[in-house]
């Protein structure tokens, strides 16, 4: 029985999701827990790795521009540990968000891989 390593890296991610066949179930909860915290997004099946990776990073992005409390709510509900995100370095905003973007994918991912498993 293998055990659950996180990826180091976005792409090392989304590479092993689609190496493991699961990567729409990727796509699928991250969809269901963002539209679960009101932040209606709709990735299709059909969405590349790098357009996930690019849109999710966007989403982020405007998240912390403009709406950070219900950024904050998004990551609870995700799963993303508040001390994980607040050890960033905040100083470039578009840094910051793409860092968020591969701790929200992360975590997806490792509730898929488990409900792969398990």
């Amino acid at each position: 029985m293998s055990s659950f390593i996180a990826p180091i890296t976005t792409d090392g991610l989304l590479s092993e999701a689609e190496n493991e066949n699961l990567y729409s179930k990727l796509i699928d909860q991250i969809n269901k827990d963002f539209n679960f915290a009101n932040e209606a997004i709709d990735f299709p099946q059909s969405t590349s790795p790098y357009e996930l990776k690019v849109q999710l990073h966007e989403k982020i992005y405007r998240l912390i521009q403009y709406k950070y409390a219900e950024l904050l709510n998004l990551l609870y509900i995700i799963d993303v540990p508040e001390d994980t995100v607040k050890q960033l370095d905040g100083t470039d905003t578009v840094e910051l968000s793409e860092q968020i973007a591969f701790l929200v994918l992360k975590r997806e991912w490792m509730k898929v891989w488990f409900r792969n498993r398990y």
